[in-house]
C-alpha cells in the first residue's frame, strides 16, 4: 500500500496511506450487494406483496419511467448521498474503512462527492468498470477520473497512519472540557490544526497561531477563554478527543 503525502495551504505536510484497489473494488462491490437487495426487496414487495403491477400498467411511458427513477432513487443517488452525509464513506467503504479525501487536506464538499458521482457514468457504469479501474492502475494517487475531476483521493483508515491516532489527545479520566463545539469540526480539522499549532510553536511563530486562533473561533463559532492562544488550541485539541472518545 502507497503513501499519499498531502502539502496544505498552511504548508503542513500529512501523510495518508493510499486506498489500494483492491480496498477499492472490496468497497464497490459490498455497495453494490447492499443496492441489489433494495432492488431486489422493494421489486419484491411492490410486485409480489402489492401487486403494484396492474398499477403500474395503467400508466402511460412516461409516467412508467418517471416513477422507475422514484422507486429506483436510492439505488441511483446511492453513493452521492451517502458520502455527503457520512464524509467522504458510503457503507461498504465504512465497512473497509477507506474514505474519501481532497487532495489539498481538507474534508471534500458536497460539489466534490457530486463530481465523483457524475463521473461514475463514464467509470463504471458505460465501460463496466474498465476505464475507473484501468485509470486508477496507472494514477499514482490510485484515482479514477472522477478523482481527477473533484481533485479527491481514497484514502485507508487503518494502520498506524490511521487519522484518530494522529489527533487523539491524552486526557485525565476526570477532564472537563471547556468547548462543546469543538464537534463541528472534522478529524482533518483537526490534524490541520494540531500540525499547524506545532510546526508555529516550534518555530515561535506567534503570528500563525494568532491566525489558527482567530481561524478556529470562526469557524466553530467559540470564543478564547483559554487565556493564552497556545492554551486555547490545546483546549481544543482535547476536547475534541474527549467528545469524540465518548460519543
Amino acid at each position: 500500500m502507497s503513501e499519499l503525502t498531502i502539502l496544505t495551504t498552511q504548508n503542513v505536510t500529512i501523510n495518508f496511506k493510499q486506498a489500494s484497489i483492491g480496498e477499492r473494488m472490496l468497497a464497490f462491490f459490498l455497495d453494490m450487494l447492499i443496492k441489489m437487495a433494495y432492488v431486489f426487496g422493494i421489486g419484491y414487495i411492490l410486485f409480489e406483496v402489492f401487486e403494484f403491477g396492474d398499477v403500474v400498467d395503467r400508466l402511460d411511458l412516461w409516467s412508467q419511467y418517471g416513477l422507475a427513477v422514484l422507486i429506483l432513487s436510492p439505488y441511483i443517488f446511492y453513493s452521492l448521498v451517502l458520502e455527503s452525509i457520512f464524509d467522504g464513506q458510503t457503507l461498504g467503504k465504512r465497512i473497509v474503512r477507506i474514505k474519501v479525501v481532497k487532495i489539498e487536506g481538507y474534508q471534500a464538499s458536497f460539489g466534490d462527492y457530486l463530481i465523483r458521482w457524475l463521473f461514475r457514468i463514464v467509470d463504471v457504469a458505460i465501460s463496466s468498470g474498465v476505464i475507473g479501474l484501468l485509470t486508477m492502475i496507472f494514477s499514482n494517487k490510485t484515482q479514477r477520473l472522477g478523482d481527477i475531476s473533484a481533485g479527491t483521493a481514497v484514502i485507508s483508515l487503518k494502520n498506524n497512519i490511521n487519522i484518530n491516532h494522529t489527533i487523539i489527545q491524552e486526557i485525565d479520566q476526570d477532564y472537563i472540557p471547556t468547548y462543546p463545539l469543538v464537534i463541528k469540526l472534522s478529524d482533518n480539522d483537526i490534524r490541520i490544526i494540531k500540525e499547524t499549532f506545532e510546526v508555529a510553536r516550534s518555530n515561535n511563530n506567534q503570528p500563525l497561531i494568532r491566525k489558527l486562533v482567530e481561524k478556529v473561533e470562526t469557524v466553530t463559532g467559540i470564543k478564547n477563554q483559554s487565556g493564552s492562544n497556545h492554551d486555547f488550541i490545546r483546549t481544543v485539541l482535547k476536547d475534541y478527543s474527549f467528545y469524540t472518545q465518548n460519543m
